[in-house]
C-alpha cells in the first residue's frame, strides 16, 4: 500500500469536513450580521442569552466553550454597543450576572433570520429526511467523542496482554 492509499485524504476526514463546514458556516454568518455591529463572538452570547438570560460571566463562558477572560473582552465589546447589562452579585461579589438589554432582545428580530439563511444555504438541495438523517448522525458523533479518554485508558486500551 503506497503512502497515498494509507493516508487519510481531507475529503474522506469526518474532523476536517465538519471543521471546514464550520468555518464557511462562520464566514457567512459573519458577512451577515456585521451591518448590526455584531461580531461573531458577540453572536454566540446573545444566542446563549436569547434563551437564558441573566447567567454570570462564567456560565455564559462554559455554555460557549470559552475562556472567562476571553468571555470578558467579548462582554465588554456587547456592554459597550449597549446590548447587556453587567450586574454584580449581591450575595457574591466575585460573581458578574449577564443580562440584555432591550436593544441586545431586540437584535434577535435582525440576527436569527441572518442565522436560518446560511442554514438554508448550507442545506440546500437536501430532502426533509436527509437533514434530519445529517443532524442525527453529528449528535451520535458528538455523544461518541464527549468523554475523551485519558491518555492513560487510550494506551492500556493498545497494549496487549501479556501472556504468562
Amino acid at each position: 500500500m503506497s503512502d497515498r492509499e494509507s493516508a487519510l485524504p481531507f475529503e474522506d476526514s469526518l474532523g476536517y469536513l465538519v471543521r471546514d463546514l464550520n468555518r464557511r458556516i462562520q464566514r457567512s454568518l459573519q458577512a451577515r450580521i456585521q451591518p448590526s455591529g455584531a461580531t461573531l463572538g458577540a453572536w454566540y452570547f446573545l444566542r446563549v442569552l436569547w434563551e437564558e438570560e441573566s447567567l454570570t460571566q462564567r456560565e455564559l463562558a462554559q455554555r460557549i466553550g470559552m475562556q472567562e477572560p476571553t468571555a470578558v473582552i467579548a462582554l465588554r465589546g456587547m456592554e459597550e454597543a449597549g446590548w447587556i447589562i453587567r450586574d454584580r452579585s449581591e450575595e457574591d461579589r466575585r460573581k458578574v450576572h449577564i443580562r440584555l438589554t432591550d436593544a441586545g432582545r431586540a437584535l434577535r428580530e435582525t440576527l436569527l433570520p441572518e442565522a436560518k439563511a446560511v442554514i438554508a444555504q448550507g442545506l440546500e438541495g437536501m430532502s426533509e429526511a436527509e437533514v434530519t438523517t445529517l443532524l442525527d448522525l453529528l449528535r451520535r458523533a458528538r455523544a461518541n467523542l464527549a468523554d475523551p479518554p485519558s491518555p492513560q485508558a487510550a494506551g492500556a486500551k493498545r497494549r496487549r496482554p501479556r501472556k504468562g
